[in-house]
């Protein structure tokens, strides 16, 4: 949470109270100077202090100033003199903190951490926009009601190092990119990376929660994919056993994950039994909704429809519903995470794990691998094995990942070693399985295992292990 000090005082102090308090998204913690009680606002957020006092008194600055550590501070005074008093003040007692002035009178800073934000330059802009034949700036593009966003990506964003292309962009889109003062055309394949600037446009409500996750860092997840967990049951493929075990996996992810809510649908219900069962496991959960289709749809249309009507952000399948990979194929359509559930128990997870194979595909799921950690507060595992070919791709990326680790502060353990990748994997116990989601796992494969190179497809058949696949830009 950053801390930012406010100093207020002045015509425009009351307007400039009111519309910070509007944008206020509770994190940042705010402390507010000011002279006259006209600009305190009836309700007080939790994160706002408010200090009654001359801000020229160099002590009493001071006194706030010894009191938080300030991160930036917004100043808007009515006299030049106070407005460079304040300043001057500031500078003396803290030599790098950003300051951002509203200045009339046409001050002149040579200090380079001052931005001067000119308030006759900017009504005569607006006065200037009325015009004919002359552009309008953003801020008055559309219905003037924040359809158009500017957003940073800072560091430890879920956003950050994700391919612009494995991003779900509903109701909303990126249509612009700044990096290093820059613009960048925007592809499917370009990397968003911390620092970045993007413009969005959409819904100003998709806009405001696209705003707290971009601007968010780990523990996101399943943001930016969609906001609920989905559980797919079809009774028909299912015994009483592996339903009930479904459902206690996935009640325990929503309580573990940051999501809203978690999304049963029951398909081809069999017998009254299962069903009583199914309602009683459910019956006590506000989180939780239960939707039961009777007229046999089909898993491609109810998904579709699904995810459509219900934001969701992974979908959880049993190992019955992967048997048939060409009617399962179709969540490749929604570009969803899915979680594939193995034999060991999600609540003995100790791990994370991932065996490193091509190198686009699992930098882009890369972030996402440490905010699951993150969330599980478990480790990261990495396995960098038979190192034959592309070992300077390999090693780039295993460099790739320990900077992540740093960024995220999360605990990584790296084995390397000229082990065959599935042999090693079938070792290790109590851990979930990540890998970048890939059309060609949904393809027939010969029963000869030995014959594929690729770790990830052979993994993907595995049913011991939890297994959670991410959705990527395929080159």
């Amino acid at each position: 949470m950053k801390k930012i000090l406010i100093i207020l005082d002045g015509i425009v102090a009351k307007k400039l109270m009111q519309r910070i308090i509007e944008a206020n998204t509770g994190d940042n913690s705010y402390d507010v100077i000011y002279m006259s009680d006209v600009i305190l606002p009836v309700q007080k957020p939790s994160n706002f202090t408010f200090y009654k006092f001359d801000p020229t008194s160099k002590s009493k600055l001071s006194m706030v100033l010894d009191k938080n550590i300030h991160t930036e501070v917004l100043i808007a005074l009515n006299s030049k003199d106070e407005m460079l008093n304040v300043i001057k003040n500031i500078r003396e007692h803290t030599k790098n903190l950003q300051m951002t002035v509203l200045d009339y009178w046409g001050i002149k800073a040579n200090d380079p951490l001052v931005n001067i934000y000119r308030g006759i330059e900017v009504l005569a802009n607006g006065m200037v926009e009325k015009l004919p034949n002359v552009p309008v700036l953003a801020q008055n593009i559309g219905l003037k009601q924040g359809e158009i966003m500017e957003i940073r990506v800072p560091f430890g964003s879920s956003y950050a190092y994700r391919y612009i292309g494995s991003i779900e962009q509903k109701e909303w889109k990126i249509f612009g990119l700044y990096r290093n003062q820059k613009m960048i055309t925007i592809k499917p394949s370009l990397v968003l990376k911390p620092n970045d600037v993007i413009l969005v446009i959409g819904k100003p409500e998709v806009l405001m929660q696209v705003y707290n996750v971009i601007g968010k860092t780990q523990g996101q997840f399943p943001m930016p994919f969609g906001s609920n967990i989905y559980l797919y049951l079809d009774l028909y493929l299912e015994d009483e056993n592996s339903v009930k075990k479904a459902i206690e996996e996935a009640k325990y992810l929503n309580q573990k994950l940051k999501n809203n809510s978690l999304i049963v649908r029951v398909t081809r219900p069999t017998t009254v039994d299962i069903m009583d069962l199914i309602k009683k496991e459910l019956k006590y959960f506000s989180t939780i909704m239960l939707l039961i289709d009777y007229s046999n749809k089909g898993f491609a249309k109810i998904i579709k429809e699904d995810a459509r009507k219900h934001n969701i952000g992974m979908i959880m399948l049993t190992q019955e519903m992967f048997k048939n990979k060409n009617d399962t194929k179709s969540v490749l359509e929604l570009k969803i995470p899915v979680f594939k559930f193995g034999k060991e128990k999600l609540k003995s997870i100790k791990r994370t794990v991932i065996i490193l194979n091509d190198t686009n595909s699992y930098e882009q799921i890369s972030p996402i691998v440490f905010d699951i950690s993150s969330q599980l507060k478990v480790k990261t595992k990495v396995f960098d094995l038979d190192p034959i070919g592309e070992k300077e791709g390999k090693s780039n990326l295993l460099d790739h990942f320990e900077n992540l680790a740093k960024i995220f502060n999360e605990k990584l353990e790296v084995v390397t070693s000229g082990e065959n990748p599935i042999r090693e994997l079938k070792k290790q116990r109590n851990m979930l399985q990540i890998l970048p989601l890939k059309e060609d796992m949904f393809k027939k494969r010969f029963s000869f295992k030995f014959l594929y190179t690729n770790s990830d497809f052979i993994a993907f058949d595995m049913n011991k292990y939890n297994q959670l696949l991410i959705p990527i830009v395929e080159e």
